[in-house]
């Protein structure tokens, strides 16, 4: 499978609405922590990702999919904060894969995009977390990302158990 990586503004994200609201059903249908209880309902799927797509127009959020020929099979957003003291950061967020497309290298490629858009808008700190144990983990401390600590029983898991959340941190120079 080959699939494209872009960067989408804000029209482009409603135009995808359905597929992405396919994939995030997909990734908590998976297991993956991302911020859901599963069984995920596809109408609130749908609302969360309208409500991404208005936080990419006021430029809090910065999106990108991967495509295939038939579909998307990944996306990664970029948050920005609105706090002055922390505009040399921004927050990698939603890193999802389509489980059928996993272990082709598509989350490495969403995570390289994120990471060079930020270091060429001038943020030069990227923080993010994931489920501990979770196999993100080994994709981020490939990536170069240092591990800076867990919080116990930080989210739920799509099932309603809470696990422990790995907070990690990048340095995002050019």
């Amino acid at each position: 499978m080959t699939a494209t990586v872009r960067h989408v503004d804000a029209p482009q994200v409603l135009g995808l609405v359905e597929e992405l609201a396919a994939l995030l059903a997909d990734t908590v249908d998976g297991g993956a922590s991302i911020g859901f209880l599963a069984p995920l309902d596809r109408a609130e799927a749908v609302a969360w990702w309208k409500g991404r797509a208005a936080g990419v127009a006021a430029g809090a959020l910065a999106v990108w999919v991967a495509q295939d020929d038939e579909r998307v099979v990944g996306t990664v957003s970029l948050a920005f904060p609105d706090k002055p003291n922390s505009r040399h950061r921004a927050e990698i967020v939603k890193l999802m894969v389509h489980r059928d497309a996993r272990g082709l290298g598509i989350g490495r490629r969403l995570l390289a995009a994120a990471e060079e858009f930020a270091a060429t808008a001038g943020r030069t700190l990227l923080h993010l977390d994931t489920e501990t144990d979770s196999p993100a983990e080994h994709l981020y401390r490939s990536a170069g990302w240092t591990r800076a600590g867990v919080i116990p029983d930080y989210a739920a898991s799509p099932d309603g158990v809470l696990r422990p959340t790995t907070l990690y941190y990048k340095s995002a120079t050019r």
